[in-house]
């Protein structure tokens, strides 16, 4: 199957003129189609500009040691190379870096694999300071295991040093050597700048509001969701991976209550653990969250994989989505679905209490997550009783500022009061001397 000249219009102005490969191996028990892993490796490519002027899916039956593809797919792919004179060849899959190497050789142009993709979005949008270090540092450990095919990019690192021929194993050691160093000096600068991240987060509690996290497959609307909370401009395209570095910004949850909502990179199949890592500074957010919301797509065809993906990366967070008390799906995207399916989401939303149906571009439905994310704070809000002096009026309209007052009655000295109370905001009271009865 090939599409060509409009698989995926570039995002901006085009670096590039690439083919995109998708591997389709046989007795593979991935439950995804071909055409939506292949749908998606355009998305990707498309993401950081490139023109993808063909993309294909090629059966394997055996993958080659050397090639991963067989002669004669390899030949046909040097057709549509020359065809459509690309200069770029996605294979959506993991390439070895001998197989990297020997298929470059074949179609005499640049080959990198999903991986390889991946870094280079990554490297492109991300933002704060630790995005980028985490970027760099994910990007040499990719390419330290790729030094025999890699040598000549460290040397126009370098200012070019002039080699004829290729590269002996001397020069070899002298790029892992360099590596190295640099990999070392990025953990130091990515200590620093996690300990600086840890004392916000300490300031944060203090403050003290929940957090509430954002995460789901990328592309799911996430961004949109979070503009439409916090009526914030993050940017929010059609494009997988349109976020990279954790944003944070409060909200009013109405009552006076407030929290801190964190939209986070979007998750992806087959994502190598190492990637995961180099974001860590979002993900934490979430290991630390009161609420989690869980964005699915559910007008995407594969939204139940991506529910799945996104369920793994959290079990490995130690997060058991199905069973923390802490998450609620959002099954964001029901104005694209037919009127049969949309009432069918809504149902099921309807009977599930942790779950509900949106549109985060609409609006339709935040008013039951607004409920659903005051529910589930409630839970952790006791109903105490307080009594306060009554000449205390900064207590007094303390309490009624940061809880829900359900009953007060006052007597010539006390106010009565009866509050459903955050659990910090109660330790903060303690620490100014008032205590529940």
């Amino acid at each position: 199957m090939t599409h060509a000249n409009g698989s995926g219009a570039p995002t901006g102005e085009s670096s590039g003129r690439a083919v995109v490969l998708h591997p389709d191996l046989v007795g593979s028990r991935s439950p995804r189609s071909g055409d939506a892993c292949l749908e998606e490796a355009v998305g990707l490519a498309a993401a950081i500009g490139l023109e993808v002027v063909a993309s294909r899916i090629v059966r394997v039956a055996r993958p080659n040691a050397s090639t991963l593809l067989g002669g004669g797919i390899i030949d046909s792919v040097a057709a549509l190379i020359a065809g459509h004179d690309a200069e770029l060849v996605i294979v959506d899959g993991t390439l070895s870096p001998v197989q990297q190497r020997n298929l470059e050789r074949a179609w005499s142009v640049k080959v990198i694999d999903r991986t390889g993709l991946i870094l280079e979005i990554f490297g492109e949008r991300a933002q704060t300071r630790e995005g980028q270090l985490q970027v760099e540092l994910a990007h040499l450990s990719y390419q330290r295991s790729r030094l025999v095919r890699s040598w000549t990019h460290l040397e126009r690192q370098r200012g070019g040093a002039g080699f004829l021929g290729g590269p002996g194993e001397r020069q070899i050691e002298l790029d892992r050597r360099q590596i190295d160093e640099r990999i070392a000096r990025l953990k130091l600068d990515l200590g620093d700048v996690k300990r600086t991240r840890s004392l916000h987060r300490d300031a944060r509690r203090r403050v003290p509001y929940p957090v509430i996290a954002l995460v789901g497959y990328t592309n799911a609307g996430k961004s949109t969701l979070f503009n439409r909370l916090t009526r914030a401009t993050v940017v929010a395209k059609d494009m997988l991976f349109a976020t990279l570095d954790p944003t944070m910004r409060q909200i009013d949850l109405g009552g006076g209550r407030k929290a801190i909502l964190s939209d986070t990179v979007g998750f992806i199949s087959d994502l190598p653990t190492h990637l995961i890592a180099a974001f860590r500074a979002t993900l934490e957010e979430v290991e630390t969250a009161d609420i989690i919301l869980h964005v699915r797509d559910v007008a995407h065809e594969d939204s139940a994989a991506q529910r799945q993906d996104v369920l793994s990366v959290l079990s490995d967070l130690g997060i058991e989505a199905e069973h923390d008390p802490r998450v609620i799906e959002v099954l964001n995207k029901v104005d694209l679905l037919p009127p049969a399916e949309a009432a069918e989401v809504n149902n099921i939303a309807d009977r599930r209490a942790t779950a509900v149906a949106i549109s985060a571009l609409t609006g339709a439905g935040l008013d039951r997550l607004h409920a659903a994310i005051a529910g589930h704070l409630d839970a952790e809000r006791p109903v105490l009783s307080f009594r306060v002096s009554v000449a205390d009026g900064r207590t007094i309209a303390w309490l009624h500022d940061r809880g829900d007052v359900l009953e007060r009655h006052d007597d010539t000295d006390f106010a009565h009061l009866r509050v459903r109370l955050g659990r910090a905001d109660v330790a903060r009271l303690e620490g100014r001397g008032v205590h529940p009865e």
